[in-house]
């Protein structure tokens, strides 16, 4: 594996006035977006879910939310067409926030040893929000329950392995084992300090634990897109961003974990992408706060031309749903009435990362991809109006709060896969043309 790559920094000083939603207008959809929004929370129609939807459609325009939801520079935005999600799903429990732990729990598995050794060292991250040596008192509860749970479940852990995989299994136990040994050392002598990485350390081998359970891929794409480049398992690349007029940050390479689990067709474009260099030297192209985004290549194509037919290179809408044995192709989730559906992959981390597309055409995405940066009250984590909408397909899990000091014009000097490689099937990058 790779070694972690830090930003370079010119000052220490980090910004603090990120957050911005700027209205955008393009020549499709300047009509109605130069129009004056008024909410209108007074609707007489019955149906209380539908006052609800009305209601919260006109304050997103009227702050210019809903201005900010990625498409192609061309795409046509109708707010009668957003798909906002069930009053139910908003109020419920709190959500999945961190990147690590989203992959984690979106991995093909049910072990419920493993989980619960995950969880208690998950939950140090809240522990750690009390002030001073304090919050090592709620630490130390939770190695415990952590190190119990391991002690008590690590038979079924064991058998959960996949066969192929059980050698490196086994070995990442014993280090976790190790280390769950070591934090309660740090704990005892209350260095508050050593906490946070010593459980990320524990958490990284909680997750190769569980990625060995994984036996094979667990199901086929559609035939029609099974010729594309697949992603079957995941990837990591990193990429390295050259930041311009900033006083605070000059470079920063930025690590991205893609799930080929969840969506194998959408994340497999993305390597193949990487594995061309498609993305080196391309600039970021919009950065407004809500999100960023590149990938639309110079002249008129708004995606990849593949060399071999000369004509762009499409993929579908690919949507994994919680409880589905496979995703869902070529619809959004409120076109197939699934509105409480909650997807294996949310937008629920800073830093999402996902795939551009026509805002009307479904299966038109191609090389334009976005990493979410806001979360607001109507882009609430676990309940948005993005989710089920458009194709998740990694996240970035390291470096990503520097994702908002991102500029257009700032330049990906490089992309490079620097793991995973080997679950990339059919890819086209080796075909001449």
């Amino acid at each position: 594996m790779a070694a972690v790559i830090s930003c370079n920094f010119i000052s220490p000083t980090m910004p603090t006035n990120r957050i911005r939603f700027p209205l955008q207008r393009t020549q499709h959809n300047n009509a109605w977006l130069s129009r004056r929004f008024v909410p209108k929370c007074c609707s007489k129609n019955s149906n209380q879910f539908q006052k609800w939807k009305e209601c919260a459609v006109s304050i997103a325009l009227a702050v210019g939310l809903i201005t900010g939801v990625p498409s192609f520079a061309s795409a046509n935005i109708n707010p009668s067409n957003l798909a906002l999600p069930d009053v139910s799903v908003l109020i419920s429990g709190p959500p999945i926030k961190d990147p690590g732990a989203l992959l984690r729990y979106a991995l093909p598995i049910n072990n419920k040893a493993v989980r619960e050794v995950q969880k208690p060292l998950e939950d140090i991250t809240d522990s750690l929000k009390v002030a001073g040596v304090k919050a090592l008192d709620s630490v130390e509860r939770n190695v415990r329950q952590a190190s119990r749970a391991l002690k008590q479940g690590k038979t079924m852990i064991v058998a959960g392995l996949a066969e192929s995989k059980k050698d490196h299994g086994l070995e990442m136990l014993e280090k976790l084992e190790a280390g769950m040994d070591e934090l309660q050392k740090i704990v005892e002598d209350r260095n508050r300090d050593a906490v946070s990485p010593k459980q990320k350390e524990l958490l990284n081998y909680v997750g190769s634990v569980e990625e060995d359970m994984v036996d094979g891929f667990p199901y086929e794409v559609p035939e029609e897109y099974q010729s594309m480049p697949q992603l079957k398992g995941r990837a990591t690349v990193d990429m390295k961003v050259k930041v311009k007029d900033n006083p605070n940050l000059d470079e920063c390479v930025f690590r991205i974990v893609l799930d080929g689990y969840n969506a194998p067709v959408t994340a497999g474009n993305f390597v193949d992408l990487v594995e061309r260099h498609f993305y080196d030297g391309m600039e970021i192209q919009r950065a407004d706060g809500f999100v960023v985004q590149t990938g639309d290549p110079e002249g008129p194509a708004e995606g990849f031309i593949d060399p071999s037919t000369e004509k762009t290179r499409t993929i579908p809408l690919e949507i994994m749903v919680d409880g589905e044995k496979s995703p869902f192709y070529g619809a959004t989730l409120e076109e197939l009435g699934l509105y409480k559906a909650q997807t294996k992959l949310p937008f629920n981390a800073f830093g999402t990362m996902a795939m551009a597309r026509e805002e009307f055409e479904n299966n038109s995405a191609s090389s334009q991809v976005f990493w979410l940066l806001k979360e607001s009250e109507l882009t609430p984590s676990n309940a948005n109006i993005l989710d089920g909408r458009y194709a998740v397909f990694g996240y970035v899990t390291e470096n990503e709060d520097y994702l908002a000091d991102l500029k257009v014009g700032d330049v990906i000097e490089s992309a490079q896969v620097v793991s995973g490689l080997e679950n990339l099937v059919n890819p086209s990058y080796k075909i001449p043309g």
